[in-house]
């Protein structure tokens, strides 16, 4: 459910509107600007009233949300979202945002040539695997922690901040010390409880859609992101194998 609050609504007008969600259990998400003030609420809104919400003074505007996603949704954020990195900002009308960089870090030497070649191109950001998901078990798997840090090394020399993919939940906070964006990649779009676990951090996180995902379970998969109170999300198109409609 979003509700719109008219603009000269005070805290306290605002507040007593809140209450009867927080009694009633519900999520609450704001979102203010300069010439609106929207709340989002997740959760049972079957027990609320929309002639008694909308019958208050300083209520603007109450409507249901049909789609699945609810914190993701165009109506609960009429502005644009800026993921800020480092003071590189994505999104919105920014400037288009380049990431480069290999597919795995293979010495701490390589990933430094290529970190200068990356910023020499006009890229913005340093991306390599450290744990890479490989078709065959056999395939290199990457450096892991080693290859975290010589890519941070590299990054920081180079001046560009690092993108790599999280495998698991046990080297989050690995992730969250040493990397400035964490990609969630296509094999683990949906897997929820890393998902979850991104989500109760604040890093930026790029979520790249899966094999054979629709975009409404794209969507649905950065809600996960987006419930545990993460707003950081980037989503990235990695093309797909399906029939989608």
């Amino acid at each position: 459910m979003i509700i719109t609050m008219k603009k000269h609504a005070s805290k306290k007008d605002i507040e007593h509107v809140m209450q009867k969600f927080k009694d009633a259990g519900l999520q609450i998400h704001e979102s203010i600007g300069e010439n609106y003030n929207v709340f989002g609420i997740v959760g049972d809104t079957s027990c609320i009233d929309i002639d008694q919400i909308e019958a208050n003074p300083y209520v603007e505007h109450v409507q249901r949300i049909a789609a699945p996603y609810k914190l993701a949704n165009r109506m609960f954020h009429p502005q644009d979202t800026i993921v800020d990195v480092n003071g590189i900002h994505i999104g919105g009308k920014e400037p288009i945002v380049v990431i480069g960089g290999p597919c795995s870090v293979e010495s701490e030497d390589m990933i430094e040539r290529i970190a200068y070649k990356v910023k020499e191109a006009g890229a913005c950001m340093l991306r390599g695997g450290a744990y890479k998901p490989r078709t065959s078990p056999y395939a290199f798997q990457g450096m892991g922690t080693q290859g975290i840090l010589a890519m941070e090394k590299a990054g920081k020399k180079a001046g560009l901040p690092i993108v790599s993919e999280l495998m698991s939940a046990d080297k989050l906070d690995e992730f969250i010390e040493h990397v400035d964006v964490i990609q969630i990649g296509a094999r683990n779009m949906q897997n929820f409880d890393l998902l979850k676990a991104v989500g109760k951090t604040k890093k930026p996180i790029l979520l790249k859609r899966g094999l054979a995902n629709t975009i409404e379970e794209w969507i649905m998969a950065a809600e996960y992101i987006l419930s545990e109170g993460n707003p950081n999300v980037i989503f990235c198109e990695r093309g797909i194998r399906t029939f989608e409609p």
